[in-house]
Parts: C-alpha cells; sequence; structure tokens
C-alpha cells in the first residue's frame, strides 16, 4: 500500500545513504530499484487502469499524471509539454508523498535525489510499453525549489523484439 511504501521509503534512503559515500551512487541505485519496479507494475498498472493505447506521447504524460501517480501514490501532477516538437514533458508534483516525512536533506548530502526511484519507476514501465524515455528531476523542494518537478523525455519507440523480422 501507499502509506507503507512511504514509510519504509526513507528508511530505504537512510540505508542507501549508510551503504554508499557518493550521492551519485546512491541516485543510480535508486534509478535502478526503480526502474525494476516499473518493468514489474506496468502488468498491474495495465490490469488495474483498463487504459486504451495512448497514440500521442502527450496522452502517454497525461496517463502517467492522471491515472497512475493517482493510482500509486494518492496524487496528481500537473503536465506541461516543454518542446515544440511535443516529445519533453514536465510533471509538476505540488505534494510530493514520498517526502511526507522528510523536511529536508542533510548539507552533506546536497546532490542527493531523494526520490530518484520515481524516475526509474516511470523509465521502465515506459520502456515496458516500448518508449524509451530520459526520466530526471528537474526541481525539487527538498532542494528549496518552489515545486517538485519531473522531467520526461520520450526518445523513440523501440521496436518489439518478438515482431522484428531478419
Amino acid at each position: 500500500s501507499r502509506e507503507l511504501f512511504v514509510l519504509t521509503y526513507g528508511a530505504l534512503v537512510a540505508q542507501l545513504c549508510k551503504d554508499y559515500e557518493k550521492d551519485e551512487d546512491v541516485n543510480t541505485c535508486l534509478d535502478r530499484m526503480g526502474y525494476g519496479i516499473g518493468v514489474r507494475l506496468i502488468e498491474d498498472f495495465l490490469a488495474r487502469s483498463a487504459v486504451k493505447k495512448c497514440r500521442s506521447y502527450s496522452e502517454t504524460a497525461e496517463m502517467i499524471a492522471q491515472v497512475a501517480f493517482k493510482m500509486y501514490l494518492g496524487v496528481t501532477p500537473s503536465v506541461s509539454c516543454t518542446s515544440a516538437a511535443g516529445d519533453e514533458f514536465s510533471l509538476i508534483l505540488d505534494k510530493n508523498p514520498l517526502v511526507d516525512f522528510v523536511e529536508e536533506l542533510p548539507a552533506e548530502r546536497a546532490s542527493l535525489c531523494y526520490c530518484n526511484l520515481l524516475c526509474g519507476v516511470i523509465r521502465g514501465a515506459l520502456e515496458m510499453v516500448h518508449l524509451a524515455a530520459e526520466v530526471t528531476f528537474l526541481q525539487d523542494k527538498l532542494k528549496g525549489d518552489a515545486v517538485t518537478e519531473i522531467g520526461i523525455i520520450f526518445l523513440k519507440k523501440t521496436e518489439d523484439k518478438k515482431h522484428k523480422r531478419n
């Protein structure tokens, strides 16, 4: 459940900070863990949400915000397209439940991306529906920014290897 996840997430990040000296290593580990979750979570999402296939990157971004975030974290980020090509989007969270019990990052952990797991989850889930994407935190309230913003850049549709002809 969301509540259990939020309560244990802080302990997970704290343990990773003990295990790794460098914030970059913690960030990488969180992204990798999130990716694994996203790869598995997409099946649950598709089964529980009964969504139809998205026809555009903007529909996909809206689906992530309005359905997936609401379903799993109980929040609905706003979505804005940030490129003329229509392949870059920002998810803006006014409230991030993963930081409910965190006031600020310690000064020695200034480059820690506390919620980097979310980037990996989104990237992993998108990859499973054949959409390669770069997903990064652009702004973070924990670092003094006004909002929490996740950037999604759709790179290209990946080819389904099962249906590829040689």
